[in-house]
């Protein structure tokens, strides 16, 4: 067998590993370089070759605005060392990728314990060695091991140390910031990473200046799309959300939806800001199931966005209108559901209006210590408790553009 054979029966080792079983992404990626490693030695390949190639990022994928790669990176070098650690400790070949590229090497290793001898010779087991090509060999492993062992342990003090971080910070500063805020927002403050606001930015055609549109598949294709626009409630919502986790010392990443991907929603804690009309990544993770938006298709309100109660309760209205699209917005109505996300150990919070207008508010609901308040109480969850999954709907009143009042008008607790 070749050595090229030799490595590539190691990468499928380490792919069928339990290490790395159920992380797909990280699967995707050591299996691209190992074959770049093999194919162009000592060249690294680009992280936008990586975003495009591995991960289907558009052509528009800028390094310096989406740190994507290095994360996963980041995660495979941790993987390959817990890997070799625990279950691959006695494997001949180690595979390592040195920080500061992304191409991975190859090594040989000596034998494991036992692999080859029935026991200890005499002489090994009084500490001395056989030769010295058996000294270097059994000390390039002990060194090896070391290090790889070193890495997992500094990867697990620093996901330990940064949740006990986390949640001192939640029993800390309880005289600077409402308790409200402290239960509501603890499920997103406690993870070893900081939680991503996904903000929609819906698909258009034309231009500022000649005018646009919404994207239409059945009409448009082939033709220029410009993804990079969203409403003014988004933006001022991003604003609301990063001033509350400033009081809470915790930063967050905003993505905007056409940069996310199913590997994202598997790995983080997770903000949506925006409905499922234009946040398209909503549609393809655990969803509200108790209220849902529907575009409607027909009649003077064509177009717009309403909320369908899909199990109405005693006075509970079956369905949920913004204002009718020929008159001033006056009323919208919202979205906040709280939800178990891919993995289950992640949280997805979804905040959406039916407008723009609406998707402010649903976020200034849960950024403002009365309208908490009123939630939790609502929710029956006390100081102590643990927040659990929830579906609301709030009815958003608008003057000039602006969100001036939300009252809770349906909402649905326990276990989703």
């Amino acid at each position: 067998m070749t050595e090229r054979a030799h490595y590539l029966g190691q990468i499928e080792k380490l792919l069928g590993s339990h290490t790395l079983h159920g992380s797909e992404s990280l699967c995707k990626l050591l299996r691209y370089l190992a074959n770049h490693s093999l194919d162009h030695p000592g060249t690294s390949p680009k992280e936008y070759q990586i975003a495009t190639e591995v991960f289907a990022r558009q052509k528009d994928f800028d390094p310096h605005l989406d740190s994507m790669v290095r994360v996963q990176a980041g995660r495979l070098r941790s993987k390959l060392a817990e890997y070799y650690a625990s279950e691959g400790a006695d494997d001949s070949i180690l595979v390592e990728m040195p920080k500061g590229n992304y191409v991975l090497t190859f090594h040989h290793r000596s034998p494991g314990p036992g692999r080859e001898h029935s026991g200890p010779s005499h002489d090994a087991a009084e500490g001395v060695p056989l030769n010295g090509q058996t000294s270097n060999r059994w000390f390039a492993a002990v060194l090896v091991l070391s290090v790889l062992l070193a890495a997992v342990v500094a990867v697990g003090t620093d996901r330990f140390l940064s949740r006990k971080t986390a949640e001192a910070r939640l029993t800390s500063d309880s005289s600077d910031v409402p308790v409200a805020f402290h239960i509501f927002w603890r499920g997103f403050l406690t993870g070893p990473q900081e939680p991503w606001v996904i903000f929609s930015n819906g698909a258009f055609v034309g231009r500022p200046y000649t005018g646009m549109r919404y994207y239409n598949r059945a009409k448009d294709s082939g033709t220029a799309i410009l993804d990079h626009y969203t409403g003014v409630g988004e933006v001022l919502a991003v604003h609301a959300l990063d001033n509350v986790f400033a009081k809470l010392h915790q930063q967050i990443r905003v993505k905007r939806g056409s940069l996310f991907s199913l590997d994202d929603a598997k790995n983080n804690d997770l903000i949506f800001i925006g409905s499922p009309s234009e946040n398209l990544t909503l549609l393809e993770i655990p969803n509200t199931s108790e209220f849902a938006f529907k575009q409607i298709t027909s009649g003077s309100r064509m177009g717009t966005m309403e909320i369908i109660n899909l199990h109405p309760e005693s006075g509970e209205q079956k369905e949920f209108f913004p204002s009718p699209p020929d008159a001033d917005l006056t009323e919208d109505y919202s979205v906040v559901a709280l939800k178990r996300g891919l993995n289950p150990a992640h949280s997805v919070l979804i905040l959406a209006g039916a407008t723009t207008i609406g998707t402010q508010a649903a976020v200034e609901y849960v950024c403002q210590q009365n309208s908490l308040e009123e939630l939790l109480l609502r929710l029956s969850v006390s100081n102590s408790g643990e927040l659990k999954p929830f579906e609301a709907v709030i009815r958003v009143k608008v003057a000039r553009g602006v969100p001036v009042e939300s009252e809770l008008v349906a909402l649905r607790k326990g276990p989703q």
